[in-house]
């Protein structure tokens, strides 16, 4: 791959060491960092409880569990984007059912470059999530400063008998006459005139 300035930690959930040695070369620590490796779901779980990961692949079926339903859990729950790899015999039904969880599935018996090209696939994925997650963290971010603001509002009309036109150009002024900023205004009134918060 190209020099990125992101690198992806991997988790690899497979029961099958050939498996794993084959996938493993695909997966340069320059793109894909840490990979560690699961031989179960049940072990997956696990380390998905201790750490979060950019990227899953489940190679199906595994032995306590097909995986299946675990693809659609780790995507679901996650942000991370997850690829599914069954035997052919059982791709349509399988691709189907993930496909609304957003889970990637590849047939397999497969080539080299049939995942490769399909771990691109999950780093674009893996990208929007992200792009995604900082749009909604942003806009929480705003909400809650919203709220603030709002009852920094109430207390001055309540406390000091303003309007709340005045509220709001006593926020702005403050922060101006100040050099603080409008968030730093707004905590300074909320402990001011509600101290117990």
């Amino acid at each position: 791959m190209v020099f990125q300035a992101n690198t992806y930690s991997v988790l690899l959930v497979s029961a099958s060491e050939k498996n794993v040695a084959a996938t493993l070369p695909l997966l340069p620590p320059s793109d894909f960092y840490p990979v560690a490796v699961a031989g179960s779901v049940n072990e997956a779980r696990r380390r998905l409880m201790e750490e979060s990961f950019d990227l899953v692949i489940i190679n199906s079926p595994l032995p306590d569990d097909a995986g299946i339903q675990f693809s659609m859990d780790v995507s679901s729950t996650t942000d991370a984007g997850v690829m599914l790899m069954v035997r052919s015999d059982i791709y349509e039904d399988t691709y189907y059912s993930v496909l609304p969880a957003g889970v990637v599935t590849l047939s397999k018996p497969t080539s080299i470059q049939m995942v490769s090209h399909n771990l691109r696939v999950l780093c674009s994925i893996r990208e929007r999530l992200r792009s995604v997650k900082k749009q909604q963290n942003t806009v929480e971010e705003r909400m809650k400063e919203i709220r603030l603001e709002n009852r920094a509002k109430l207390l001055l009309i309540q406390c000091l008998s303003m309007t709340e036109t005045e509220a709001h150009r006593y926020i702005q002024q403050q922060a101006m006459d100040r050099h603080l900023s409008k968030r730093e205004v707004i905590e300074n009134i909320i402990r001011t005139y509600h101290p117990d918060t």
